[in-house]
């Protein structure tokens, strides 16, 4: 006849055993459930702060990265770049909304492309704006950046078997200081209409902002 005393003691580790299981289970379960719900406060930030589109930041964000660049920039020279396309409206209208947010999503890879590691956002609609760095900005570099950058957004894109050019019109302005972005995305706007106004077919080197910029 089993021991009574041998007996509850079983029964009391296997009641430990049980509870030390459903513990663990409960753990784990709590832990599936954090990292769900981090997950989910991720992609609501990370939509909050980007374009559902393109998935550059979007205009909030650009201005709340681009101060923090500012602030942290040592000193380094840098430019604000004001991009819009040329006639977008056309495109929506000849081959649909969907070929249109085609070409936004080219653009945007190109202009990233092109900005490597540098801050690149859209701004909304066919605008786009960058803070790019460089380790020197004079009138040659600010002309030969806007034609590089022309010349990126105006290569061919393919849509559905049919290869389709857009062009932008592009503005640089050198940032002169922290508190100076929004003036400088001004100038680097005004250049933008003043390259639309002149038409594509000028040379890139008449659409380039020069307040400011020195001779060296």
């Amino acid at each position: 006849m089993p021991d009574p005393m041998s007996v509850a003691s079983g029964i009391c580790a296997a009641g430990a055993l049980l509870s030390s299981w459903q513990l663990r289970r409960r753990a784990v379960r709590a832990e599936a459930e954090i990292s769900h719900l981090q997950a989910e406060l991720d992609a609501e930030r990370h939509a909050a702060s980007h374009d559902p589109l393109t998935g550059l930041p979007n205009r909030r964000a650009f201005y709340r990265l681009a101060a923090t660049l500012l602030t942290d920039a040592g000193g380094q020279p840098l430019v604000a770049v004001v991009l819009d396309l040329d006639d977008f409206k056309q495109i929506n209208d000849r081959y649909g909304h969907a070929a249109g947010d085609q070409v936004l999503i080219s653009v945007a890879d190109r202009l990233a492309g092109f900005a490597g590691d540098n801050l690149v956002a859209r701004l909304g609609g066919d605008e786009f704006a960058g803070l790019l760095t460089s380790r020197t900005v004079d009138r040659r570099w600010i002309a030969h950046a806007t034609q590089r950058l022309s010349e990126t957004v105006a290569s061919p894109i393919r849509l559905a078997g049919r290869s389709v050019r857009v062009t932008a019109s592009v503005g640089l302005a050198p940032v002169t200081g922290p508190a100076q972005l929004t003036e400088a995305l001004s100038r680097a706007d005004a250049a933008m209409y003043q390259a639309k106004s002149l038409g594509t077919t000028r040379p890139p080197r008449q659409l380039v902002d020069s307040a400011r910029l020195a001779e060296r």
